[in-house]
C-alpha cells in the first residue's frame, strides 16, 4: 500500500510514517516507481506504535519492543519485559505527583502578605531548604526538581 494509504488507514500523518522508518521502528519499504510500497503488516507495526504512545512509551521503548529481542520472542513476553519498567517508572511519577499536590494544598492555604513571610514559611520545607542552601547555578539540575 501508498503512504497515504498507510497513514490513512493508521490515522497519522505521512510524515509521522517517513519518520517512524527513519528511527527504525518500520522497515524501509519497497520502492515502485520512486514510490513507497508498505506490505499490509506495516499497518500493524503503526497502529501498535500509536497504541503504545498512548500509553506513555516512548519512541526508543518502542523500537526497543520491536528490535531488543531475538526474533522469535512472543509479543507477550516483549509487553511483559517492556510494562515492568514502565509501571515502576509511573509509580515514580504517581508518587511525585502525589507530593506535589500536598505541596499545592499546602500553598492554596497560605495567608501571607509580604514575600517574605511567605520564603520564611516555605523555607521549612526539606526541599526548598535544600534550595536555598544550593548555589545558583546548581539550582538548574534535575536533583532539585519538586
Amino acid at each position: 500500500m501508498k503512504i497515504g494509504e498507510l497513514a490513512k488507514h493508521a490515522a497519522v500523518n505521512a510524515s509521522a510514517i517517513r519518520y517512524y522508518e527513519k528511527l527504525g521502528l518500520l522497515a524501509p519499504p519497497d520502492r515502485l516507481n520512486g514510490q513507497r510500497r508498505y506490505p499490509a503488516d506495516a499497518l500493524d507495526r503503526v497502529l501498535l506504535i500509536r497504541f503504545a504512545t498512548e500509553m506513555d512509551f516512548t519512541l526508543a521503548e518502542i523500537k526497543l519492543f520491536f528490535t531488543g529481542f531475538r526474533e522469535k520472542t512472543p509479543v507477550s513476553t516483549r509487553w511483559r519485559k517492556l510494562t515492568s519498567s514502565k509501571i515502576a517508572e509511573l509509580q515514580q511519577r504517581l508518587a511525585k505527583t502525589q507530593r506535589l499536590l500536598e505541596f499545592l494544598r499546602r500553598l492554596q492555604r497560605c495567608r501571607c502578605v509580604q514575600l517574605h513571610q511567605c520564603v520564611s514559611g516555605l523555607s521549612l520545607s526539606p526541599r526548598l531548604r535544600a534550595l536555598r542552601d544550593t548555589p545558583p547555578a546548581a539550582r538548574t539540575s534535575k536533583a532539585f526538581r519538586l
